[in-house]
């Protein structure tokens, strides 16, 4: 009894190790289409803040929730709309991506206060947290690294050092990738063992 018992354990840490290797795969996979398809990944975002705009009302007409967070939400979205803006570029010390950031963590706050003071089954906490939290800011997070492979144009110039030489900034920085997909390919190159090729 005490062995099928540690079998289930060590099954259970290999369906872990399985389902955290799926999903860092997807990711990768999401992160490629994003590096690929920059235009149609900003309208695709951009859907998903009108989809949880809605989403904010009708929870405002239908459903017994607090103004307050309601309110959260709706300008935490206006920042997605003003971070949306400069897409692919993200500039991290803008007032629109401190503001999200810091209305991300105020509504985590008041949905938590919500959702512990008035029961809802599971599924409905999760269904809200997913579409009216996660989901945008998720989106934000895989496309990342999708300014990696944009030409560069006349509006990084505010990223300029001195001069006003675009193509030469770009290729200086072009070193300097910061991205998820980067971050995948770090850990692709150093942790996966290498292919040696022999001469014969």
């Amino acid at each position: 009894m005490a062995f099928l018992y540690l079998l289930s354990w060590v099954s259970l840490m290999i369906h872990g190790c399985f389902i955290t290797l799926a999903i860092a795969a997807f990711l990768y996979y999401l992160a490629e289409l994003v590096e690929e398809y920059t235009v149609l990944t900003g309208k695709v975002i951009r859907y998903l803040i009108f989809v949880s705009l809605g989403i904010y009302v009708c929870l405002f007409l239908f459903e017994d929730f607090p103004v307050s967070l309601i309110v959260c939400g709706l300008c935490s979205q206006l920042m997605h709309f003003l971070i949306l803006r400069t897409f692919p570029f993200f500039i991290l010390n803008s007032l629109p991506f401190i503001a999200a950031t810091i209305l991300l963590f105020v509504s985590h706050y008041l949905a938590f206060n919500h959702f512990s003071s008035v029961y809802y089954p599971f599924a409905e906490v999760l269904a809200y947290f997913t579409t009216c939290l996660w989901l945008v800011p998720f989106a934000f997070f895989v496309s990342l690294s999708a300014n990696e492979n944009v030409l560069p144009t006349v509006a990084e110039t505010m990223h300029l050092l001195d001069d006003n030489d675009v193509v030469s900034n770009y290729f200086s920085r072009k070193s300097k990738r910061y991205g998820l997909l980067s971050l995948f390919n770090y850990a692709k190159d150093s942790i996966l063992p290498q292919k040696i090729k022999k001469a014969f």
